[in-house]
């Protein structure tokens, strides 16, 4: 069965999910950034759903080694109050997957599964950026649309990706700008979980807390 990734930012997004038919929750705040510990307990409370909590503390792609502790002490607490995993991801300067920088951070959280964020859209090379994607321990989704600017642009070719690759396939957690009717077509190519955020609030407003009719429609798109 495909998985179904929902972003949420608060507990009060939570019964929407849950009721819907989630498959997982995604964690972060409506910025993309890391959320408090108290919003992370009170979701946590009110899901029995795997929860993926974001590493983020900026806007940057990059890292610096006082973030990097930071991130490394958020992410335990976030696991001691019942996280089932993060998700994390960085550049370097010459905007490849940082590799070093990501498989350290993996490597201080042994065991826990992560998901690579929308930020490989940015990398210049798709298919190098998925090569040393592979390296990295723990990681099991990788988020992308293809294209910085959504999978409007970027389907066609993140679809012939994973249809030239099962492993693609298999990490590949299609996201930003889905739309139902491309679904069926990753699902055929191996794809087996999507992520959806806005698609699943009323009018698409991160303002709007999600409904779980709309989380529903996609959850029985899915077959399940």
């Amino acid at each position: 069965m495909t998985l179904l990734d929902v972003r949420v930012h608060h507990a009060r997004d939570v019964p929407g999910a849950q009721e819907g038919g989630a498959g997982r929750l995604w964690l972060a705040t409506e910025e993309g950034l890391s959320p408090d510990l108290q919003v992370v307990s009170s979701v946590l409370r009110d899901t029995d759903l795997p929860v993926r909590v974001t590493l983020r503390l900026s806007d940057s792609r990059t890292t610096t080694g006082g973030e990097f502790t930071r991130l490394v002490g958020l992410a335990e607490e976030y696991l001691a109050l019942g996280a089932e995993g993060v998700a994390f991801g960085f550049l370097d300067a010459d905007t490849e997957v940082d590799t070093e920088t990501c498989a350290a951070l993996a490597e201080k959280l042994p065991g826990v599964p992560w998901t690579f964020p929308e930020l490989v859209d940015d990398c210049l090379e798709p298919r190098r950026a998925w090569r040393r994607l592979r390296t990295l321990p723990g990681l099991d989704a990788v988020c992308s649309a293809g294209s910085p600017r959504g999978l409007a642009v970027g389907y066609d070719d993140l679809l012939a990706l994973a249809e030239s690759d099962p492993a693609v396939a298999g990490a590949l957690m299609p996201g930003a700008g889905l739309l139902a009717e491309q679904v069926p077509w990753l699902v055929r190519a191996g794809v087996r979980q999507l992520h959806v955020g806005p698609q699943v609030r009323p009018g698409g407003s991160a303002k709007a807390y999600v409904d779980a009719g709309l989380v529903r429609s996609w959850r029985l798109l899915l077959g399940g």
